[in-house]
């Protein structure tokens, strides 16, 4: 089993507080697939506005940290390294479903599949879920980029 605890994640994500939504990497199979955490807390900065009445992940968080799990697995699998000069970016978004809120509390489960590659297009499928059941899912598109200077 292939496990990355925090300290391994921020060597292969550039995100940082609040917006990296990787908590732990619990496997991973190099060119195939991914299962990550993302605990989800009261303390999240986004809960303030989003509603404070009843606290809800917003969707689009969900995908973010779906396509941070594409990431990590990119990164790991060495065709999409970072360096200064680049980034790896989320380039589309198909097939978005949300079936179930995502509260405080929550431990949201990631899994992304590699589906293919193609002239330097990664195409994943992912889903998260919630106690075994199924919160979120897409299709997303990513890509390694060149900073423009």
């Amino acid at each position: 089993m292939n496990s990355m605890e925090i300290h391994q994640i921020l060597q292969h994500l550039p995100q940082r507080y609040p917006f990296l939504l990787i908590d732990r990497v619990l496997d991973y199979t190099l060119g195939e697939s991914l299962v990550a955490i993302k605990n989800v807390t009261i303390n999240e900065p986004f809960f303030q506005g989003h509603f404070p009445h009843r606290p809800v992940m917003p969707g689009v968080l969900i995908i973010e940290a779906m396509a941070q799990g594409t990431g990590i697995l990119a990164f790991k699998t060495g065709a999409a390294q970072p360096d200064n000069n680049s980034l790896y970016y989320l380039v589309g978004v198909d097939n978005a479903r949300f079936k179930h809120p995502v509260e405080p509390g929550d431990q949201l489960i990631i899994e992304v599949k590699l589906i293919r590659t193609a002239r330097g297009v990664w195409k994943y499928t992912a889903t998260s879920k919630v106690d075994d059941k199924l919160v979120a899912s897409a299709d997303l598109m990513c890509m390694k980029r060149e900073i423009p200077s």
